[in-house]
């Protein structure tokens, strides 16, 4: 964090300093890391005690001040550490945000969103970016009206390059987000099925992710993605310069002669205002050329050389866990655990990514439900176990009544079909399915809970079978 007194942190918020003196609140200073969560308090940071679904942060004020925390922001004058008293601490840690964002008028902000691709997307940009200078990009999947402040929060007077996630549940959560951190360059993904059951409809997806580009200023760059007629449209609703990257022909940073290899990693021929350039991604599956192009738009935008985005791609791997993790097992099974999130399209783009792994391998997935889908759900639950058999998956192991409809689809193609009623029950019916050099993916939503069952099939070799027999 950029270093800050408590009488800087008073003036920014509105608030009132308690549990020091007014003279020695300018000498106390903040320069550790900003947190919510008492366990992630450092030597000199700041505690946002927050009012939360489940808890009340004054409660662990204690706690943030034993790891090290020599303040807090507070709604309550209470606790033992010197704090700051605000009448509403998400409006407060908000202000403290944008204070920092606008203390380094150079900071190059790019803002991220999308139906699905978004936290892949920042990791790679991240680290591409991170070859040009100092990077802030988000921790996980901090995207939200936490999450974002928490991430500015991180800069320091030497950053240059700070990555915003931005998440959206409704209309107005993207333009909220671009508040805290207005972007100069803004990419927009794609505008796919997750949350259409809060949304209502596809086009209120895109209305919400719209609004990033809409917060452009007239001198920033709105990266849209080309093949999503949706994205493309979002080109008149900004004043500012506009980029497609995709595959379509006319797409201004565009891949062609993309190849899948048996590792899942594609290569594919980039044009764009560069030039031309061969990229080799170190990431898994096709879905991620569309994510690279628009990294590789914003790193130029940015000012870096294809050659040294290029070679930063090459080397970018995952970053945030449960997004397209493999491993190889001694057995030679591979597990691709990929259940942090789910939507129809990001179980096809898995989906995809197995079978040009696969080989001659037979492949097993384990699927489990996508949550939010609203009316659409049961029929794209079909058509994701219909994309499975496609895919020439052999097994499907569907876990939970709510993705009863991939067991039907899949079955229906030609696919072997087992019901799993829960996660433990999925796990000891893939350890009895899986032979030595099968290939098993593991999706569903977050809230299903099967990227734990990933983790333990991958600490799980076939010789346990017997084990769990006995």
């Amino acid at each position: 964090m950029i270093p800050t007194t408590l009488t800087e942190l008073a003036e920014v918020t509105g608030g009132r300093i308690a549990g020091l003196g007014e003279s020695e609140a300018g000498g106390l200073t903040i320069t550790g890391a900003v947190v919510t969560d008492s366990r992630e308090a450092e030597p000199g940071s700041l505690y946002v005690a927050r009012i939360g679904e489940h808890a009340d942060g004054h409660g662990f004020i204690a706690g943030a001040a034993q790891r090290g925390a020599v303040a807090a922001l507070v709604t309550q004058d209470t606790g033992p550490l010197p704090r700051v008293v605000v009448a509403d601490e998400q409006a407060a840690f908000v202000a403290l945000a944008r204070h920092l964002v606008d203390a380094r008028p150079q900071l190059n902000v790019v803002g991220i969103t999308g139906s699905s691709g978004k936290t892949s997307t920042k990791d790679l940009l991240g680290q591409v970016l991170a070859r040009d200078g100092e990077t802030v990009a988000p921790v996980g999947s901090y995207n939200s009206e936490v999450g974002v402040p928490l991430t500015v929060c991180r800069i320091t007077d030497s950053t240059r390059h700070l990555v915003v996630e931005m998440g959206a549940r409704g209309i107005g959560h993207v333009r909220y987000l671009t508040e805290i951190a207005p972007p100069r360059i803004g990419i927009v993904l794609n505008v796919g099925s997750a949350h259409v059951g809060e949304f209502g409809s596809q086009a209120a997806i895109a209305e919400a992710k719209s609004e990033l580009v809409q917060a452009l200023r007239s001198d920033g760059v709105a990266i849209l993605n080309a093949d999503d007629p949706l994205v493309r449209a979002m080109a008149g609703r900004t004043t500012a310069r506009v980029l497609l990257v995709g595959e379509a022909q006319d797409a201004e940073v565009r891949a062609t002669g993309v190849t899948l290899g048996a590792d899942g990693r594609a290569r594919f021929r980039c044009s764009g205002p560069f030039g031309t350039a061969e990229v080799h991604l170190a990431v898994a599956g096709r879905h991620q050329v569309g994510n690279a192009l628009a990294v590789i738009a914003a790193a130029h935008e940015s000012g870096m050389a294809i050659e040294t985005i290029g070679a930063a791609l090459r080397d970018a791997g995952p970053v945030s866990r449960y997004r397209m993790e493999i491993d190889t097992r001694a057995d030679g099974v591979t597990i691709v655990n990929d259940a942090y999130n789910a939507n129809p399209e990001s179980m096809t783009a898995a989906l995809d990514a197995v079978a040009a792994m696969a080989g001659g391998r037979r492949a097993v997935a384990v699927l489990g439900p996508m949550l939010e889908l609203g009316a659409e759900a049961e029929a794209a639950h079909r058509a994701v176990g219909s994309a499975a058999a496609e895919h020439g998956v052999h097994t499907v192991i569907v876990v939970g009544d709510q993705a009863r409809g991939i067991g039907e689809g899949a079955s229906s193609g030609g696919s072997h079909v087992e019901y799993a009623p829960d996660v433990e029950s999925a796990y000891a019916m893939t350890v009895d399915i899986v032979e030595a050099g099968d290939i098993v993916l593991v999706k569903s939503s977050n809230g299903a809970g099967l990227r734990f069952l990933g983790d333990r099939l991958r600490d799980t070799p076939v010789s346990a079978k017997e084990d769990l027999t006995c």
